[in-house]
């Protein structure tokens, strides 16, 4: 695994939620398709943190280290998107580029 990778985690709408990051400077939110997780995005992490992006690839709801609450109503668009802007605002991020694939 490469040393630069910060394995972090926040509580956002009611969860733990596992992320990892590298570089500074411009955000980039990399989301994982089914069924991956942050891992999928481990060549373009470093690549985009080079370039002077802060990339940031979360674990999403049900996925990897972040917490698997029970019961399919946990897993709608409401709760996965309230994940995604309670990261946001855990990290203070207003602006943002994102990437996503399935």
């Amino acid at each position: 695994m490469n040393e630069k990778w910060q394995h972090r985690f926040v509580e956002p709408n009611g969860i733990r939620m596992h992320y990892v990051e590298e570089g500074q400077d411009f955000p980039a939110l990399l989301l994982h398709g089914f069924p991956e997780l942050w891992y999928s995005w481990r060549y373009q992490i470093p690549a985009l943190a080079s370039a002077g992006f802060h990339a940031i690839a979360p674990d999403l709801r049900g996925y990897g280290e972040t917490d698997k609450p029970e019961g399919i109503e946990c897993y709608d668009i409401h709760h996965l998107v309230g994940d995604l802007v309670g990261l946001l605002d855990v990290l203070g991020l207003e602006r943002l580029v994102s990437e996503w694939r399935f």
